[in-house]
Order: structure tokens, then C-alpha cells, then sequence
């Protein structure tokens, strides 16, 4: 995902993560993009400082499947 697709996700209420699911991308207060360990709360920005980098590979991040959308099939 790019980091506009990111933002965009989350801006629309989608639950983005990184790596896995312990990961999750929010938005603060002040606007900030920031990528939060659920555990503990600590979190580093989605972006370098001058927004340039993305903090983590782009395919690394994905959007959660709404339980209401994913089916077993058995």
C-alpha cells in the first residue's frame, strides 16, 4: 500500500495494519499518521519526519477483513 492508500484507509474507518494484526496504523489528535503496538501504545510515525519514507515496506501493510465479510468454508 502506498502511503496515500494508507491514510485514505484510515481516514474511511478501515483498521490498517502492519506486519500483523499487533500493528495497527491510526490518526491522532493533531492529524499524525502513526503506527501503534495495541499491547503497549508505543508508536512511532507512519513516515520519516519530512514525509518522505514510509516506516515499513509497502506491501507490509494491509487493511483487517471485516468478520462480517469473511466466510468459512468447510
Amino acid at each position: 500500500m502506498t502511503v496515500e492508500e494508507i491514510k485514505a484507509a484510515v481516514d474511511a474507518g478501515n483498521r490498517v495494519h502492519w506486519v500483523n494484526s499487533g500493528y495497527m496504523v491510526t490518526r491522532d489528535g493533531l492529524g499524525q499518521y502513526l503506527i501503534t503496538f495495541t499491547r503497549n501504545g508505543s508508536a512511532i510515525g507512519l513516515t520519516s519526519l519530512d514525509g518522505t519514507r514510509l516506516n515499513g515496506k509497502p506491501d507490509e501493510f494491509f487493511i483487517e477483513e471485516s468478520a462480517e465479510v469473511c466466510h468459512a468454508v468447510f
